[in-house]
């Protein structure tokens, strides 16, 4: 499975996708999906995070995704997949939450999941509950990787 990004150019993500433009959510596309592929679900987080804030900061987290293409933004249009909650929600009720590293260059990870099912989680999980619904059920998984600029 491969995951190409529009708005990733020469590994490095686009400005208007963190703290340094609207913090619209990042447009990916999956190709080369297995064979039996029901619904994808996905992870964007910032492992760069962990000496700052002490865990691994999601930023987006999402499932039962049966299309293969999320647009620049779709985080907040889109009600054909589910959008479980990110790091802060409490402090941030959008689905996605932009790249804002604080203290040097982050590299931030999207996790792409091909499984072979549709799973019955609602939008009130995190990805510790997706992480469990997933499991026996991921027929491939593929990350692509870019970092943003302090």
């Amino acid at each position: 499975m491969k995951i190409t990004s529009k708005g990733l150019h020469n590994g490095f993500f686009d400005d208007c996708y963190g703290k340094r433009g609207p913090e619209i959510s990042i447009p990916f596309r999956i190709e080369e999906t297995p064979e039996n592929t029901r619904s994808f679900a996905f992870l964007f987080e910032d492992k760069d995070a962990i000496p700052v804030c002490g865990f691994s900061f999601i930023h987006w987290v999402g499932w039962n995704l049966k299309r293969n293409e999320i647009e620049a933004g779709e985080s907040e249009t889109a009600t054909d997949f589910v959008q479980g909650f990110h790091s802060i929600p409490n402090e941030c009720p959008a689905h996605y939450i932009g790249m804002a590293p604080p203290d040097k260059d982050h590299m931030y990870e999207l996790h792409v999941y091909a499984l072979d099912c549709m799973l019955t989680l609602d939008e009130n999980h995190y990805f510790n509950d997706l992480y469990w619904a997933m499991e026996g059920h991921i027929l491939e998984e593929s990350i692509l990787k870019g970092i943003y600029k302090v």
